[in-house]
């Protein structure tokens, strides 16, 4: 059944792309990726209760929250293999498990420690490493014409961050934060009951590659360039996500909730603009959009670590996290023109990457907040690196544009 669907959608190149695919798959994939973003950063509105119930220093808060990130992004390596090998359903079957035990285990034994919490975060990183499950689970169902579609729709996942900003906090004020780890399993639960049910592999899956061949790619100059982009394009995105209602709580003193509604504003927008980043990028060139990305994320950071008023402070991470968010759908015009044939190998290291540049932002904030007395050092240490970033891509750009973007029909 399963070969005859895919022979009757694929067998014309210019098939439309609702009808090309697996619609119930694409729906699965998005629905699974949304609420595991969502968990993903769920420390971070909670930030503020949990510090306060277990006497956190800032460093702890910071090490806290980018504890998820550093687990998804190390995980979503793991889940690439695991893809290669069971398929992306069973992959991100086995994860959800994981995850709702996770947090049913947390809400009954309760977390009361800030070891209890890094072990926590562990567990939520499976959640972040969903990545590399959703993607390929959703884009094998569809051709080459359509994969850039497929991956944009399923990748907008990441606007599930914008549900724990959102209601975790309120949730927390109603039941107690530790609560709110139990109600996180009643969605999932449900997305994973509807995952099951409408998630189909698709038919022609590749070959499963060794642990060798996965790294293959990282002999290449190019993935460590495009792997580095993308760890401050995502890094920053994930990394602000996770840390922003940290910020709004001790900086300006905002109630939790009132920190999760600003979050929410600033990770709506970089949530929103990644697909159209990526169209932008197809119509002027990946290198272009970075360039101003970069230039972009480094003033509006640098004037973040000098902010004085909430509302200059909000209004400069909204700018901070369109650019960032468009940042990260260019990345991803550019990856499969260098690495057509080991797409799915670059999806999960770009990926790593972009969780290890989280990691680095969220603790450094913390780590500032502690020993400098304000967050404004780790706000320019990383308007610095996208500066780095944009020399790094200064220098490679005339080489990619005549190595590999000769040969390539969209613009690099």
């Amino acid at each position: 059944m399963a070969n005859a669907f895919w022979d009757k959608t694929h067998a014309a190149p210019t098939t439309s792309f609702w009808a090309s695919g697996h619609t119930p798959t694409l729906i699965a994939a998005f629905l699974y990726f949304d609420l595991a973003f969502m968990v993903w950063v769920i420390l971070g509105p909670l930030a503020p209760d949990i510090a306060k119930a277990l006497a956190l220093s800032p460093a702890q808060k910071g090490l806290m929250v980018a504890v998820p990130t550093l687990a998804g992004a190390l995980l979503r390596v793991v889940n690439g293999l695991l893809v290669d090998r069971i398929g992306p359903k069973r992959s991100g079957a086995i994860s959800q498990l994981i995850v709702i035990a996770g947090l049913f285990t947390a809400w009954m034994v309760g977390v009361i420690s800030f070891a209890g919490t890094l072990a926590l975060g562990v567990i939520l990183g499976f959640a972040g490493a969903s990545f590399a499950i959703a993607l390929p689970l959703a884009s094998r169902w569809y051709p080459a014409e359509h994969q850039g579609k497929a991956m944009g729709l399923a990748g907008m996942g990441n606007s599930g961050t914008v549900l724990a900003a959102l209601f975790a906090p309120g949730l927390a004020k109603l039941f107690g934060w530790n609560a709110v780890l139990g109600l996180a399993c009643i969605p999932l639960s449900i997305v994973f009951v509807i995952y099951m049910i409408m998630a189909k592999d698709a038919p022609d899956a590749p070959a499963p590659k060794s642990f060798a061949q996965y790294l293959e790619p990282l002999r290449q100059a190019d993935a460590w360039w495009l792997m580095g982009f993308y760890a401050v394009t995502f890094g920053g995105f994930v990394g602000l996500a996770a840390s922003l209602p940290i910020y709004f709580t001790d900086r300006f003193g905002l109630t939790p909730i009132q920190a999760g509604y600003g979050t929410a504003a600033c990770v709506l927008a970089g949530s929103l603009v990644r697909p159209m980043g990526g169209a932008l990028a197809d119509a002027i060139g990946g290198v272009k959009t970075l360039t101003g990305v970069f230039i972009i994320a480094a003033l509006a950071l640098t004037g973040i670590a000098s902010a004085a008023t909430v509302a200059a402070a909000l209004g400069l991470f909204v700018v901070a996290m369109l650019a960032l968010g468009t940042g990260n759908g260019a990345v991803f015009q550019l990856v499969p023109q260098r690495f057509a044939a080991e797409i799915g190998v670059m999806t999960g290291l770009v990926g790593m990457a972009g969780g290890v540049g989280g990691f680095y932002l969220a603790s450094s904030l913390g780590l500032a907040k502690q020993y400098t007395g304000s967050f404004s050092s780790g706000f320019l240490i990383f308007a610095g690196l996208a500066v780095v970033a944009l020399a790094g891509l200064t220098l490679v750009k005339g080489k990619w544009r005549s190595a590999w973007g000769a040969a390539s029909t969209v613009r690099i």
